[in-house]
């Protein structure tokens, strides 16, 4: 049975599909570095308005005083962006797509499209299990008709975007993200932190204020 991360225990090991940029590692490869692991969505903007940013920094400030940062992108939702063809994007071509791209451009944090930063860490692929099925447009209309009363009142735009979402909630019923799931988490951006001797000390949603503090003081032990 794969076991599922708890704070205090010794982290799992991560179940990663492919590695886009470093070698492959192990966490009980990484005995006496503490362990921060950048999990985000390549759609998601707030990873690349402030997570992967904060991630970068204290990679710059503190790799050479014991911390290991892994990028780990995921997916659980948007499963036709959130792919490893679209990570390979982003790490070799430095290009970001949809809803992220269109935030980060709005917040003029593009130059000719592309990030003006390049992830220096290792990156890699969480492992997206898909089963077979297939949501149907009956199902998506079912689903409408019982959750979104007002759906005919918005207009041809609105109601394409509204089927697009219900789409992928749907969807996530024939995905799984084995890492996502074995650490429990709740969405992303998230930051993982394992201690120097492979526990696991915090796996948090969003922004997490504490992150520097938390892992000034494990590299202090």
């Amino acid at each position: 049975m794969n076991q599922i991360a708890s704070i205090g225990k010794p982290a799992p090991q991560l179940h990663l599909s492919d590695w886009v940029q470093g070698n492959p590692v192990l966490l009980d490869q990484l005995s006496g570095q503490v362990v921060l692991i950048e999990v985000f969505q390549v759609n998601c903007p707030g990873c690349f308005l402030y997570s992967l940013p904060q991630a970068i920094d204290l990679h710059q400030r503190y790799c050479n005083k014991g911390l290991t940062v892994i990028g780990m992108a995921t997916a659980f939702e948007d499963f036709d962006l959130n792919t490893l063809e679209n990570l390979k994007l982003l790490i070799e071509e430095n290009k970001v797509i949809g809803e992220a791209k269109r935030t980060l451009q709005e917040n003029n944090r593009l130059i000719d499209g592309r990030l003006p930063y390049h992830l220096p860490f290792s990156v890699a692929m969480d492992n997206i299990i898909k089963q077979p099925q297939e949501t149907t447009d009956v199902e998506v209309s079912a689903f409408i008709n019982q959750q979104i009363p007002d759906f005919v009142n918005h207009n041809e735009s609105e109601q394409m975007q509204i089927r697009k979402k219900v789409l992928s909630y749907l969807n996530a019923r024939f995905y799984t993200a084995e890492t996502f799931k074995r650490y429990k988490l709740q969405g992303t951006p998230s930051n993982i932190v394992i201690d120097k001797r492979g526990v696991l000390k915090a796996s948090e949603f969003g922004h997490f204020a504490d992150l520097e503090w938390l892992i000034t003081s494990l590299l202090a032990e």
